[in-house]
């Protein structure tokens, strides 16, 4: 009977232990903020696919994104988007990725113009991140683009014709993830 006692108290704590381990930890409260609405999350998710999901609704043009990006970008990136002290390039460097010097621009490296909104939508201006509307953050990918002799400087961008914008070394990136 002492053997089954033990057994019995055995299978108790097993049990216990199975149920605690099982359980979803509680949540820690720090006692600041709160939790953000639907809507909130919604305003936040950003997300742009190379194939144009997610892109919002709206355009501009490079004769737009010229003038904005002398305003809130040449101090960084330079008057020509060739790049300012720790701030990157964004034009040139063309036919450069095979030499010992590679130029990592927006024309010679990205492999999709959709990549180029997403990234201007999420973290520029630098000191302003994410405030820019949709139609500036297209004049700024149409001047880039332009700058870059990707697009005509007439062409105006917008959420059906930047995925349609073929990057020149697209190719690259196929070739690169179709050898493994």
């Amino acid at each position: 009977m002492a053997a089954s006692r033990t057994s019995s108290i055995a299978l108790a704590i097993f049990l216990a232990a199975g149920s605690l381990a099982a359980a979803e930890p509680a949540p820690v409260s720090l006692g600041i903020g709160r939790p953000a609405s639907v809507h909130e999350i919604s305003t936040r998710d950003l997300t742009v696919l190379p194939d144009g999901t997610g892109l919002p609704a709206g355009k501009g043009s490079a004769a737009e994104g010229a003038r904005l990006y002398a305003a809130q970008c040449a101090a960084c990136h330079g008057d020509r988007g060739e790049g300012r002290g720790d701030f990157a390039a964004l034009v040139g460097g063309r036919g450069s990725l095979a030499s010992d010097k590679p130029i990592l621009t927006v024309g010679s490296y990205w492999p999709y113009a959709t990549t180029v909104f997403d990234y201007i939508r999420r973290a520029m201006p630098y000191q302003g991140s994410g405030e820019l509307p949709a139609n500036d953050i297209y004049a700024l990918t149409a001047w880039i683009l332009a700058e870059n002799k990707i697009l005509k400087p007439a062409t105006v961008l917008s959420e059906q014709t930047l995925p349609t914008v073929q990057m020149p070394n697209r190719k690259g990136f196929e070739d690169a993830t179709s050898a493994r």
